[in-house]
């Protein structure tokens, strides 16, 4: 009787035992993956169980599930890390700023399930390993820089439900994908042609936009046009006097239905809750961000205009016309022009900049645009087109769902501000300086010239997106003091057309005091005695009466800690009156991502 009970209590030992070894070895590969892609910004306790970390899934004592979207993770995935976790189901490493190619020994991932990766930077062809990952259901490579042709190898996928491939860069055509139980798919703008293969017909006509595919349910290809019928002499000649006044009767009356109906509907097009964007005056300024309808304006020559000029790979599924006939709502009348939002009939969004005081040269126009459109990084909305002539100017962007910075601070819903924590306000000063410090890599002289809370949108995510990058590059001979976004300007600057990197870090500092403070740059002069906020910041710390600084909202959860003062302190550096005070772009990026180790740190503690 002794003796096979202990022969099961020595099988339970022996399990439990290699149990643990498979988990301290998922561990390790974690560790080895923070290491590469996420050192500074995964504050993972080694003392505790891998299953207790941040975005760590663990099921009968092995790791199953990896989500770290938006973690700002940065590099290339090394061979070695992910691929140990040999029981991971599921692994999202959306919106993170990876780049590379991805390590082939992903292939032993053999129960991997759900796979997200869009919204990175990783290269290269469709990874050839994927179709070996057989129990795949979900599958996003979209908005990343993929290459090459889709690989019909993928029809081994046969579990797949869900295939996002859009944004990429990928060329040629659909080869006959045949996944028998896909539901969704997605393969806009990339450079594909060709025709829609069969299986994917039934796929809806928005999975292929901004590409030059046709087919079913896209515009018929050249090749399937019907041909015209030829006409049946014999059954015709067959047709009696009767018959052929009844067709004729009848023809007219169809004729006189159409123009009733062709009249009433061009009628309703021309009611005012429709109009176009050549048919309405310009909108008085005003300051801010607004949200009010008010079509754009043509412009006045818009009849011998030139073409619109697309940015690389920018979808050409829209011309200047389609632009100037479309409906648009005015976002904001900001320090270069006015920006509408444009909906397309196909049912594209947009954002159209209409520039204004650029008295630029042809040539030196387009050249300053190559710079602006070089400008290839995840947290900075990319231009997609241009137009420019004589008398009009017009830069075209995504339109991004969410609000700005400025309207989430300072708009009229209470909630917008209550929900941004002081995590959610570290990870947009992040995201938003990692963007301003990759453009001053560019170049020493290159700078973006007008960074306010307004060009700052942030996605659901709490991640921010820069934009209006380097548009005062664009500006005429307009002096800085008559065209400067109030409250943001560093005191050294008084010509538009020479902003440093060092007044762009002026300008992000007072960003910065922004998000703490909840205080519009704009309205310190008239709450605060004329002293604007840098300067009211600076006197309030000096007589030690940092608790009033802080956004009232943000002190109803947080607690005011070492963390958050901390991030003052770098706003105040930022702010400092002379340029050579303030640190450099990397080095608040650097001070931002160690505060917010810390603040994850606190938080768990």
């Amino acid at each position: 009787m002794g003796s096979p009970l202990l022969v099961v209590l020595l099988l339970f030992l022996h399990s439990f035992s290699m149990a643990a070894a498979d988990l301290a070895a998922d561990g390790a590969a974690l560790m080895a993956f923070r290491s590469a892609v996420g050192q500074g910004v995964l504050s993972w306790n080694t003392s505790a169980s891998p299953c207790s970390w941040k975005g760590v899934t663990c099921k009968g004592g092995r790791v199953t599930s990896l989500r770290l979207p938006g973690s700002s993770l940065i590099g290339q995935i090394p061979a070695g890390t992910l691929a140990n976790l040999s029981d991971l189901r599921t692994l999202s490493l959306r919106s993170n700023a990876l780049d590379g190619l991805l390590p082939s020994d992903l292939a032993r991932s053999s129960q991997l399930r759900n796979l997200y990766l869009q919204g990175n930077r990783f290269s290269g062809d469709i990874p050839a390993f994927l179709p070996e990952l057989r129990a795949l259901t979900r599958l996003s490579l979209a908005d990343n820089n993929f290459s090459g042709e889709i690989p019909q190898s993928l029809n081994n996928l046969t579990h797949l439900t869900t295939l996002y491939l859009q944004n990429n860069r990928l060329t040629g055509g659909i080869m006959d994908l045949n996944i028998p139980n896909l539901r969704q798919f997605n393969v806009s703008y990339n450079r594909l042609n060709g025709s829609v293969p069969a299986k994917l017909q039934r796929m809806p006509a928005n999975s292929f936009l901004g590409t030059q595919l046709c087919g079913r349910p896209l515009s018929p290809c050249p090749s399937e046009a019907p041909p015209s019928p030829a006409p049946d002499s014999s059954s015709s000649s067959n047709l009696s006097g009767g018959a052929i006044a009844g067709i004729a009767i009848g023809a007219v009356a169809a004729f006189l239905i159409l123009a009733v109906v062709l009249f009433l509907t061009c009628r309703r097009k021309r009611e005012p809750g429709s109009r176009r964007i050549s048919e309405v005056p310009a909108a008085k300024p005003t300051d801010g961000i607004g949200s009010h309808p008010s079509p754009a304006v043509a412009p006045a020559t818009a009849g011998t205009m030139k073409q619109l000029m697309f940015i690389g790979s920018a979808p050409r599924v829209y011309d200047l016309e389609d632009l100037l006939r479309a409906s648009a709502e005015v976002l904001g009348k900001g320090t270069f022009g006015t920006a509408y939002k444009v909906g397309l009939e196909a049912g594209l969004v947009l954002v159209v900049k209409r520039l204004k005081d650029v008295n630029l040269q042809e040539n030196e126009f387009r050249e300053k645009i190559a710079a602006i459109s070089a400008i290839d990084h995840p947290n900075v909305v990319p231009l997609r087109a241009y137009y420019y002539s004589r008398e009009e100017k017009l830069l075209v962007y995504d339109y991004i769902r969410g609000g700005s910075l400025h309207s989430l601070l300072h708009g009229s819903r209470s909630s917008s501000r209550a929900a941004l924590t002081l995590e959610s306000r570290i990870s947009i000063a992040l995201s938003a300086a990692s963007a301003i410090a990759f453009m001053h890599s560019t170049s020493p002289n290159f700078s973006h010239g007008n960074i306010k809370s307004s060009n700052i949108l942030v996605s659901s995510s709490s991640e921010s997106l820069v934009s209006d990058a380097a548009v005062a590059h664009l500006a005429g001979g307009a002096s800085y003091a008559s065209t400067a976004p109030a409250g943001y300007c560093a005191p050294e600057v008084t010509d538009v057309r020479r902003v440093s990197q060092k007044a762009d870090v002026y300008s992000f500092g007072v960003v910065l005091l922004e998000l703490l403070t909840a205080r519009s740059p704009a309205q310190g002069n008239l709450d605060d005695g004329g002293v604007d906020l840098p300067r009211w910041v600076k006197a309030l710390s000096r007589e030690e009466h940092v608790g009033e600084l802080f956004d009232p909202e943000l002190l109803k959860n947080e607690t005011v800690g070492n963390e958050i003062t901390k991030l003052l302190k770098l706003g105040i550096v930022c702010t400092a009156d002379h340029p050579d005070q303030r640190p450099a772009m990397i080095e608040v990026v650097a001070k931002i991502a160690e505060i917010r180790r810390l603040t994850v740190s606190h938080t768990k503690d």
